[in-house]
């Protein structure tokens, strides 16, 4: 990085505005990036709320536009946020709002996780939390206001996501669901909250609990019966979501094929380190014999998350005195265990002071009492470093370089999940899984991976299915998962869910994988001899994240 601060430009300006406006239109993304003086708010997504949303963007792209970028830091800037902008106003006029709705990230999800990363350590820090919990009737009101107007317009999601989702919001609501739960947990780190205000927060989350529950319903008897039949969005709406997770345009029948042959390569190589494991075991034989294993078991989500938070810190220790210069800011990671039993693993950055660091979160579904460590070790290297923690805080760090959206909200699925693929890859060639087993539990999440490329394409543009008898569907959408994937079955009907709920988000995580090493692979063969990972990485990290067009041409042009 610099070592001095580069003086900034107008394009940084647009760039620092464009935040600006984003944390006062959305304070559930203020809060993830540490904005705390909309903490108390929620978005407004009705329609009102959305077309603001819109007409900001365009005015935004109009600035862009008239700007004169004045290095290379300009150029890139101004050509990924152009590029955000531009698919923003696209995804609008496919009136993607009005059937925004999903089983992992709309907002019945988005609303629920705005108290996730909330500061409250303080008296104070709950009095805003308990304004943000008087917010959520109205702003789901909005929101249901958005879903009418899309069934006048015959612009509905598929059925499948609004019965999931409904299922989703009991839990949300139960008597011993998330606001019950938060509520009769609530106070600061030191001391208790004053009678007023703990009675505040429980009637208002009893109203959130209420408007959850009018949500439910109106899913269930308003948006349920002309929801559509098919899980399937066609080719054009997938193009467009594809390109919003890369940040970057892909030859979708092309990718599929290639998802194929990924997919048999995966296998293949897993078929071999069975052998290692058992001599003349099969995959499911070798999983069978590592399952049986006490050694490699832990016994309930304290153990879980001691185990990660150790193999975290021996990693970022490891590699930050070897082959990567981690910068003291970004040298801790919290691993936790969500508040919620939704299934998947995720990680949300640090805010821009590190006054929060970055985090992993694993939501355990309920049931789930036993983890596999030969499984997981690649999980914990994906989530946190070199992957996702050491691409994202490594950006948020770049002060001297970078804008505050360059460095904290710029990017795509693509280029972090991709990054984070690349990252387990990388770490099996840095022998950190020497152990047969470690390496088939790689190769377990590669071949999933590989897989939801096949699958999303499958579903969403009705491909034939691989043995040729039919189209791709959720049944057999669920029976590949189950065929190639070692996982709880719980965990695979909420994965095949969300893919089919979330079109193009699942595929970039193989596909942004497949990009990056083919911009290390043109550099390498560029520079030849000269070639150095260490300093391939640097650069690559430095930019930030960006679209993986964008990615291409700034490291490769």
């Amino acid at each position: 990085m610099s070592s001095e601060p580069r003086t900034p430009s107008a394009i940084d300006q647009i760039a620092e505005d464009w935040v600006d406006t984003l944390v006062d239109l959305s304070p559930i993304l203020a809060t993830y990036i540490g904005r705390n003086e909309a903490g108390a708010r929620l978005d407004d997504v009705s329609p009102e709320g959305h077309e603001r949303s819109i007409a900001a963007a365009r005015e935004t792209l109009a600035a862009l536009n008239a700007a004169t970028p004045v290095d290379s830091i300009d150029e890139v800037t101004r050509t990924d946020l152009s590029a955000e902008l531009r698919l923003q106003l696209e995804l609008h006029d496919a009136q993607w709002h009005l059937r925004d709705l999903n089983v992992i990230a709309s907002a019945p999800q988005d609303f629920r996780q705005a108290f996730d990363l909330m500061p409250t350590d303080t008296i104070d820090d709950w009095a805003v939390i308990c304004e943000r919990l008087a917010a959520v009737p109205t702003a789901l009101k909005g929101y249901v206001e958005t879903l009418r107007q899309g069934i006048r317009h015959g612009v509905v999601p598929a059925r499948r996501q609004v019965t999931e989702v409904a299922t989703q919001i009991a839990r949300y609501s139960a008597d011993r669901g998330f606001f019950a739960s938060f509520a009769a947990t609530a106070g600061p780190r030191d001391g208790q909250l004053p009678a007023s205000l703990a009675r505040d927060i429980a009637d208002h989350a009893g109203a959130a609990r209420v408007a959850y529950d009018d949500l439910r319903h109106f899913l269930i008897s308003e948006l349920a019966p002309v929801a559509g039949s098919e899980d399937a969005v066609g080719r054009d709406l997938y193009a467009l979501n594809s390109r919003r997770f890369l940040g970057a345009s892909i030859d979708l029948d092309e990718t599929y094929e290639w998802g194929r042959e990924e997919l048999q390569r995966m296998i293949t190589e897993q078929e071999a380190i069975a052998n290692e494991i058992l001599p003349g075991a099969s995959v499911e034989e070798a999983v069978a014999h590592l399952e049986a294993d006490a050694s490699r078991k832990l016994h309930g989500t304290d153990a879980l998350q001691r185990w990660m938070q150790e193999t975290s810190d021996r990693a970022i220790a490891d590699l930050g005195a070897s082959h990567f210069d981690i910068p003291e800011q970004i040298r801790e990671l919290e691993c936790m265990i969500a508040p919620t039993q939704e299934g998947g693993i995720y990680y949300t950055g640090p805010t821009d002071d590190f006054s929060r660091p970055g985090r992993m979160w694993w939501s355990v579904p309920e049931g789930v009492t036993e983890f596999d460590t030969w499984r997981e070790l690649t999980t914990v290297y994906h989530e946190g470093v070199p992957g996702h923690h050491l691409q994202i805080a490594q950006a948020t760090y770049n002060r001297a370089e970078l804008n505050t959206w360059r460095r904290v909200l710029a990017g795509t699925s693509g280029h972090a999940e991709g990054w984070a693929l690349y990252a387990e890859r990388l770490m099996e060639q840095l022998g950190y899984l020497a152990d047969p087993a470690d390496r088939l539990g790689m190769l377990d999440g590669q071949r999933m991976r590989a897989l939801r490329v096949v699958l999303d394409i499958g579903v969403h543009l009705r491909k034939p299915r691989l043995d040729g008898d039919g189209i791709w569907d959720h049944d057999y959408a669920l029976e590949q998962m189950r065929r190639n994937v070692n996982m709880p079955d719980e965990f695979r009907r909420f994965e095949v869910n969300r893919y089919l709920g979330w079109p193009g988000q699942a595929p970039s995580y193989k596909v942004g994988q497949r990009i990056w090493e083919q911009v290390r692979d043109t550099v390498q063969q560029k520079q030849g001899d000269a070639f150095s990972f260490k300093d391939f990485h640097k650069r690559a990290l430095d930019i930030g994240g960006v679209g993986l067009d964008t990615l291409r041409t700034a490291v490769t042009g």
